[in-house]
């Protein structure tokens, strides 16, 4: 009866085990690795049968990192179960040690956990995995199918105390999950953090968030938030600490929406750059009054940029079709989602022009108030402009292939663009509302914001948001970056000084490491100085 015997037997001892598959990495743009899986084991135990040893409990509570009592209460009730975890994710040589100690009815568990190098410097990002590794928050749940492994399966033989004594065959080879290539450059990451962080320390701010983008290609470089939390350290994973601010937060824009109401009137043709503006205020429109923080009197419509006056852009605005205005914001992708799919993103609030409430309504919306939009929305309408008018669809994952033409949209034209771009460019000097936003040997162009909160329905008189967008170098732009501080209270709040040397610090240290040609050397502005009236050195 040999071979019905051994049969027997093998029913008794061969099993069918699962073979764990880690999880993808997340890499970025230049392959280094952004959030990886590394080997840890899990102990579990068969109740019944160490519910029996408990005179070897102390030395297996002690490497358990736990004590006899928490011991007693995980199993008792339990003695008719077949598996209860005993702790998870150990450190491999401390299960070893464990197992080593042979107490019937304990076993390890081969798992992986996932592990970010960066920390906070991503965790909005990426968002984190739960205990049995599946995505709960960000590129971790967008992308949880792909990143996900598909475990295999291998028949055993047990001894009589369940171990594993010998491999019989495979059955199913495991699969790891994919490798998720982002557009985002780590460096890039790192200096946009770290100058976010310090103007929030700096002005005791309650938020912030910015975004980086290629013009060329719509890829985002960097995107960060403050405040932030560790994602290796389970008791930061609070909601509030990993939240992707860029995404789900919306604010109002302010003055960084002027530029777009001044490219639509020089497309227009009815505006110039030098077409004369009374901008002496307050402008009264119904029972309303529109303000400038001064009165600047009649200026031209550069300066009307440079200064950031609201009655110089309602003025404007107001020579032609509130639908025009509304378009517009339509075209460049306020009030809709970018289309990445990213967790929790919001679309922003663009109501109908039709909902505007008339005139006044259409003065607030070309100055900023009245529409919502997040950090990513702002970033992309500024590569609008940094693109020579011409709208490109964003994505977190790198590019491999060259945009094709068919998914670009020109929304203003070229012409119009390069002449706001200009003046944009004036608002970043002395002059200017931005001068913090200069990037030494770099041409910059851009424009700030200051925004009263709204607080239970109202604006609330002392609590701002302070707002920068711009680009960089402004001769030929690659680079767009949109910042935003959430309520700062050290005093200043405009954004030209609370948001635009953000960009400044960071630009600085970006176009080294990119090694982008600097426009704006000694050498250049004094080539520029001899040349002829209307050359373009």
């Amino acid at each position: 009866h040999k071979d019905f015997l051994r049969e027997q037997g093998d029913e008794r001892f061969l099993r069918v085990v699962e073979v764990p598959a880690h999880r993808g990495m997340i890499v970025d743009r230049n392959g280094e690795p952004l959030a990886v899986s590394s080997p840890v084991d899990s102990i579990w135990a068969q109740p019944g049968e160490l519910l029996q040893q408990r005179d070897r409990w102390p030395k297996q509570a002690a490497l358990l990192e736990t004590t006899v009592p928490e011991l007693e209460k995980k199993l008792a009730g339990r003695e008719t179960r077949q598996f209860v975890y005993l702790r998870r994710h150990l450190a491999p040589s401390v299960a070893q040690q464990i197992v080593q100690l042979g107490i019937p009815g304990v076993y390890a568990q081969r798992e992986y956990r996932r592990y970010y190098p960066d920390a906070e410097v991503t965790s909005h990002l990426l968002g984190f995995t739960d205990i049995d590794d599946v995505g709960q928050e960000g590129f971790e749940k967008t992308f949880d199918g792909q990143l996900r492994g598909i475990p295999g399966q291998k028949r055993v033989i047990k001894d009589r105390l369940g171990r594993i004594v010998e491999d019989v065959e495979s059955v199913r080879i495991p699969q790891p999950g994919q490798q998720l290539t982002l557009s985002i450059d780590r460096r890039l990451q790192y200096m946009a953090y770290r100058a976010l962080k310090a103007a929030v320390m700096e002005h005791q701010a309650s938020a912030g968030s910015a975004v980086i983008v290629d013009v060329r290609t719509g890829e985002i470089l960097a995107m960060v938030d403050q405040p932030a939390g560790n994602p290796n350290n389970r008791a930061e994973l609070q909601g509030d600490l990993l939240r992707n601010r860029a995404v789900t937060d919306v604010y109002e824009p302010g003055s960084t929406m002027k530029p777009f109401t001044i490219s639509m009137a020089l497309e227009s043709g009815k505006w110039t750059p030098s077409t004369p503006v009374d901008a002496r205020g307050p402008l009264r429109i119904g029972r309303y009054f529109v303000r400038d923080v001064h009165n600047y009197g009649v200026i031209d419509v550069i300066r009307v940029i440079s200064k950031s006056s609201n009655v110089g852009t309602t003025k404007i605005a107001l020579s032609m079709p509130m639908e025009r205005l509304w378009k517009l914001y339509k075209d460049i992708g306020f009030g809709a989602p970018s289309g990445m799919g990213l967790s929790g993103e919001q679309p922003g609030v663009l109501h109908h022009f039709s909902k505007w409430g008339g005139e006044i309504g259409h003065a607030n919306h070309s100055f900023g108030y009245g529409l919502s939009i997040t950090m990513l929305q702002l970033a992309q309408a500024y590569a609008v402009l940094a693109a020579d008018g011409i709208r490109r669809p964003l994505t977190i994952l790198k590019r491999d292939e060259p945009l094709d033409p068919s998914e670009e949209r020109r929304v203003l034209s070229a012409h119009a663009v390069r002449q706001v771009r200009a003046m944009l460019e004036q608002a970043v000097t002395k002059e200017g509302t931005g001068a913090k936003a200069a990037v030494p040997g770099f041409r910059v162009a851009g424009k700030t914001g200051t925004v009263h909160k709204i607080v239970n329905g109202r604006y609330a008189r002392n609590r701002y948001f302070s707002l920068f967008a711009g680009m960089v170098p402004a001769s030929n732009p690659r680079l767009v970056m949109a910042i935003i501080i959430d309520e700062p209270k050290g005093g200043a709040y405009y954004g030209g000084a609370v948001a635009a040397p953000v960009f400044g610090r960071t630009m600085g240290g970006v176009l080294r490491v990119l090694n982008i040609t600097p426009d704006d050397m000694p050498s250049m502005r004094i080539a520029g100085a001899s040349a002829p009236a209307g050359a373009n050195p």
